[in-house]
């Protein structure tokens, strides 16, 4: 699909950034910040370095070529969950602990009880419940994302524990043992609770919440790709899955929630760090599908699991730089280029659910950039069609952290068909061979 970010300046002429994607690309489009987008997602920052004339330059070519998220199954996503391939471009240390009894926590015995007063089990390297639930929220909290909270263990919440582990000079396994437990709660701030009961306001349950056409040309007539339901708002307000929400809350009907109803939620507030830490530098793995953010001494300041290029859509590889950053972008659909007919072009609002997300981050090397999404659960697991995407809230914090001319470097290349963008080497296996441990430096 075409994404373009059309850029709107008060008093000025129309500034359209070109988007297209065809089989190279990302692309969004309207950063208008329209009243009527109704996005209602955790905000980063409003205003990502508008001192800086180069964000939203009306030159930028910002284009993303992405596949429909909605395409992707569950048991691709299950699939994805469980693969090992990232340990391919890591240093795996040994594990220092064993279980001294079996884990019998079940998914189901999830609840804010066991989440806030149960003893965590240790150490973690599998299975679903409350400690790897526990864990799970804690990371979020600290600048080391394991993506969409939903207890159930997977790569993304093992690649948050390996960096962690790695940037904080502790065995490197990937494993919940108590040393690294006890690491994940100092820098989680050291919360007293993890659930907790809020009030809903107006704010939080306000939208529009209606089912979302399938044809794109409905899409582009409405004014926002907003939440189809409040319970998928709720669920990505606090980074959750929809059906960890229900979980929390069994005895809630989620649809018919009003202001001034409570609900019992993620304590995500007070996260040490999170606020702050400027990222000089930004390295993407391909093979090891995360997103990482450095400071100038080359220190992990944020860490993200990301979906990056497949085999036949690959991400690029070399070095680049961020040129534009647009909030809410709109985008362009452009089926000649996606080889999908001789359609009309059409452009979709913006919103959450568009498909490039909530934020976009172009980069130098054209039609490709970092954005959002509209399906967070599939964030790490599956493959795109070569842009870097986010979850929202991930996106919105790494783009209130950096600023246009943040060098991007790609690394570690993998599923590649065609690696002649590699001083025209197309032996993938060899290039995998010496990229396997380039996603350790200079990342301290």
């Amino acid at each position: 699909m075409i994404k373009k970010i059309v850029s709107y300046k008060t008093k000025q002429l129309v500034f359209i950034l070109s988007i297209c994607i065809a089989l190279i690309g990302c692309v969004p489009a309207d950063n208008t910040n329209s009243a009527n987008t109704n996005t209602n997602t955790n905000s980063a920052s409003e205003n990502t370095n508008a001192d800086d004339d180069a964000n939203m330059n009306a030159n930028s070519d910002i284009s993303l070529y992405t596949d429909e998220e909605e395409n992707i199954s569950e048991e691709d996503v299950e699939k994805g969950r469980l693969d090992q391939d990232w340990k391919k471009f890591a240093e795996i240390d040994s594990p220092t602990e064993k279980n001294s009894k079996p884990n019998t926590e079940k998914w189901g015995d999830i609840n804010a009880e066991n989440l806030n007063t149960k003893e965590q089990y240790s150490p973690i390297s599998g299975g679903e419940g409350s400690s790897v639930l526990r864990t799970q929220l804690l990371l979020d909290r600290t600048n080391f994302s394991p993506g969409i909270i939903d207890g159930k263990w997977g790569k993304n919440t093992e690649k948050a524990v390996y960096w962690l582990q790695k940037s904080n000079g502790i065995p490197a396994h990937g494993e919940v043992d108590k040393k690294t437990f006890e690491k994940i709660i100092e820098l989680a701030g050291k919360p007293d609770k993890l659930i907790v009961e809020h009030k809903l306001t107006a704010k939080d349950v306000e939208g529009k919440f209606e089912k979302l056409p399938a044809d794109i040309y409905e899409k582009a007539k409405l004014d926002c790709m907003c939440y189809e339901s409040l319970e998928e708002k709720l669920a990505e307000t606090y980074h959750i899955s929809p059906a960890l929400l229900k979980q929390l809350n069994p005895k809630v009907s989620i649809k018919d929630l009003k202001a001034g109803d409570t609900i019992m939620i993620p304590n995500l507030e007070g996260q040490s760090d999170k606020s702050g830490g400027s990222v000089a530098r930004i390295v993407v793995s391909d093979g090891g599908h995360f997103v990482h953010g450095l400071d100038s001494n080359d220190k992990i300041v944020v860490h993200y699991p990301s979906t990056l290029g497949s085999k036949y859509d690959p991400s690029p590889s070399g070095e680049y730089k961020i040129t534009g950053i647009a909030k809410d972008p709109s985008w362009h659909y452009q089926p000649k280029l996606l080889n999908k007919g001789d359609g009309e072009d059409a452009m979709i609002p913006p919103g959450p659910n568009n498909a490039v997300g909530v934020m976009w981050m172009a980069l130098s090397k054209p039609h490709y950039g970092i954005h959002g999404t509209s399906a967070p659960e599939t964030i790490g697991y599956v493959t795109s069609s070569g842009c870097i995407r986010l979850t929202n809230w991930d996106a919105l914090d790494l783009a209130g952290r950096v600023k246009a001319g943040t060098p991007v470097e790609f690394r570690d290349t993998a599923n590649r068909s065609d690696d002649s963008e590699n001083s025209g080497n197309s032996n993938t296996e060899n290039k995998n061979s010496e990229n396997k441990n380039t996603a350790n430096k200079n990342t301290k």
